[in-house]
């Protein structure tokens, strides 16, 4: 492999503008019924580990180790360091989520890991992807691994509060409610005007039969940014306990 796949990799990518780091595991509704499919036994090529996370986790064969070598020698020759690359690709890679090219972020947010593997935003995407396209497990993982290194990036802690959730519904463990909690007090903490956080607050109250407690977050919600209120929420916290403040009927 030449320099030609390095630039081949950056004319794809769009202008060098930062991407907006919008939450987008705790924005989006993820249905809990949809499984992954299983995973065949074979040997996947060296294309198919690029759009898998982490390439695959698996053992590398000799073209993904000779590729990623020439890569980072060339990523060395034009970045003054491996971690100001790194950030340079999972930024794109945010771009590309955005326009919702999945395989093309998954992509580039295992590039910015090749390059940094303590850079947080490359779990962060990972985690992302893997819950938008259903692979609850591995959500989890890749944003735990994220939180691990940046336990103050406040939307991260926000995504994992909100598997935490999903996963809940699921299994039904409380321990997914617990480092539920623990995620979103830390989220507080760090951002109190985050309305983003007391919804997710809300919701997790709402799963303890708290409800008090829960339409207590949910006026925070409404007192910080009211184009946040999850209406179809509300009308599930309505059927449990009215609103104690008679605003939402």
């Amino acid at each position: 492999m030449k320099n030609t796949f390095f630039w081949g990799v950056c004319l794809l990518m769009p202008a060098l503008v930062h991407a907006q780091k919008m939450q987008y595991v705790s924005n989006k509704t993820l249905d809990s019924t949809k499984k992954p499919a299983e995973a065949p036994l074979r040997q996947y090529t060296l294309q198919e580990c690029h759009t898998m996370p982490l390439f695959g986790e698996m053992s590398k064969s000799m073209d993904q180790i000779e590729e990623e070598i020439n890569f980072l020698n060339v990523c060395d020759q034009n970045f003054n360091s491996r971690e100001e690359a790194s950030k340079f690709f999972a930024d794109r890679a945010w771009d590309y989520l955005s326009d919702g090219e999945q395989d093309t972020a998954c992509y580039r947010f295992n590039l910015a890991w090749l390059l940094n593997k303590q850079n947080a935003e490359a779990y962060w995407g990972l985690g992302v992807i893997c819950y938008q396209k259903g692979e609850l497990t591995t959500a989890e993982r890749m944003l735990r691994k994220g939180v691990m290194i940046d336990s103050s990036n406040v939307g991260l802690l926000v995504d994992l509060a909100t598997v935490d959730i999903v996963h809940f519904d699921e299994s039904r463990d409380t321990e997914e409610l617990r480092e539920c909690s623990i995620l979103l007090e830390r989220a507080s903490a760090i951002d109190s005007t985050n309305a983003n956080v007391y919804l997710k607050k809300a919701l997790l109250e709402y799963h303890r039969n708290d409800f008090e407690a829960a339409w207590e977050n949910c006026h925070r919600v409404r007192a910080l940014d009211v184009n946040l209120i999850d209406f179809t929420f509300m009308a599930r916290l309505i059927d449990k306990k009215p609103d104690p403040l008679g605003i939402f009927k």
